[in-house]
């Protein structure tokens, strides 16, 4: 993710990732692995060793001002009006005004 963004001129030493999911960001965090963390893959944990390192930041972020959501999954009409709007996009109709 880093080189990636390097490629666009863009240098963040620590890369922010929002996340609606508190138990992720404090898996992320805790590295004991237990009866509960045990099933997950360890290509999963590869965030794990990215956040202990530095390289990114878990942040938390509300499902509703997820902008990710857009992409991911059918929303109410007016939350799709507000995502867009962040990502700044524009309505066809916009642009005759």
């Amino acid at each position: 993710m880093k080189q990636q963004l390097s490629d666009y001129g863009i240098f963040l030493d620590h890369i922010p990732i929002r996340c609606d999911n508190t138990s992720a960001i404090n898996l992320s965090k805790n590295p004991v692995q237990n009866s509960r963390t045990k099933h997950i893959e360890i290509r999963h944990n590869l965030l794990r060793g990215h956040v202990q390192k530095g390289d990114c930041v878990l942040e938390f972020i509300d499902t509703k001002n997820q902008l990710a959501n857009i992409f991911m999954k059918p929303l109410p009409k007016e939350t799709f009006f507000a995502i867009r709007r962040e990502l700044g996009l524009l309505d066809i109709n916009d642009l005759d005004k």
